[in-house]
């Protein structure tokens, strides 16, 4: 069964690319998943290898619809074990003074505010139990923000500060929070980036690499499990050694 037997874990951004490998890990160690996305079309059981407890397509960015799919997840299952923030977009690679504020506001949005929306949804039912595990996705780019993306560098930069505020707040409730900050990733986001910037990224990693979406999985399934009894407010490097604090 594993270490998260009998538990109830939440995925944004779970029906595919890393949301997808995080959720597939965490059922292989016995979590009942349910899935979060805008786009669960795609999704198919016998290729992610597990059939999630429940599959809601939903626009996190949305405080109403947050509001009520963290309260049906409540009613139909009875608990929220584990919430993993993991929805985001990386947005255009623009210098600043390019940069369009639209795209400035929906990166923002949905890789920042969704996160807070998120949170702020689970954390009394969280708290009420006494127990819980919040694991918000942030990026070495929030360590290290890269030039030509200043909207995902500042939201990741944000996810990790709320992370920390959020942990503090929750300190003696039995409910931990903590982020994963990955190098990239291969997953389909890099599709967004030009070629020269992808390869940029690769040549700023000490071990020559981007990270595969199993590996960032292995980190966040410490980070949700109840191993993960003494970290809080931490950000967890999975940077392949480009940022070691």
């Amino acid at each position: 069964m594993g270490r998260f037997s009998g538990q109830v874990a939440v995925v944004t951004g779970g029906a595919s690319g890393l949301g997808l490998a995080i959720a597939g890990r965490l059922a292989s160690e016995g979590a009942n998943i349910v899935l979060w996305d805008i786009d669960t079309a795609g999704f198919d059981p016998a290729v992610a290898g597990f059939k999630p407890l429940g599959i809601t397509t939903i626009d996190v960015t949305g405080p109403d619809a947050v509001e009520a799919a963290t309260q049906d997840v409540i009613s139909r299952f009875g608990r929220i074990d584990v919430m993993v923030n993991n929805a985001g977009i990386t947005g255009p690679v623009e210098p600043v003074e390019a940069y369009a504020l639209d795209d400035w506001m929906r990166v923002l949005t949905l890789d920042l505010t969704a996160v807070f929306l998120c949170c702020r949804a689970c954390i009394p039912h969280m708290k009420s139990r006494g127990y819980g595990r919040i694991v918000n996705v942030a990026s070495i780019g929030g360590k290290e923000p890269v030039p030509g993306i200043c909207a995902y560098g500042a939201a990741k930069a944000g996810v990790i500060g709320f992370t920390k505020t959020i942990a503090r707040e929750l300190a003696g409730t039995g409910v931990l929070a903590n982020c994963i900050a990955p190098a990239m990733v291969e997953t389909d986001l890099l599709k967004q980036m030009t070629p020269g910037f992808v390869e940029a990224g690769r040549n700023k990693i000490p071990l020559g690499r981007f990270i595969t979406a199993d590996e960032v999985a292995t980190a966040a399934a410490f980070t949700a499990s109840p191993e993960c009894s003494f970290a809080t407010g931490f950000t967890f490097d999975v940077s392949g050694g480009r940022a070691t604090y």
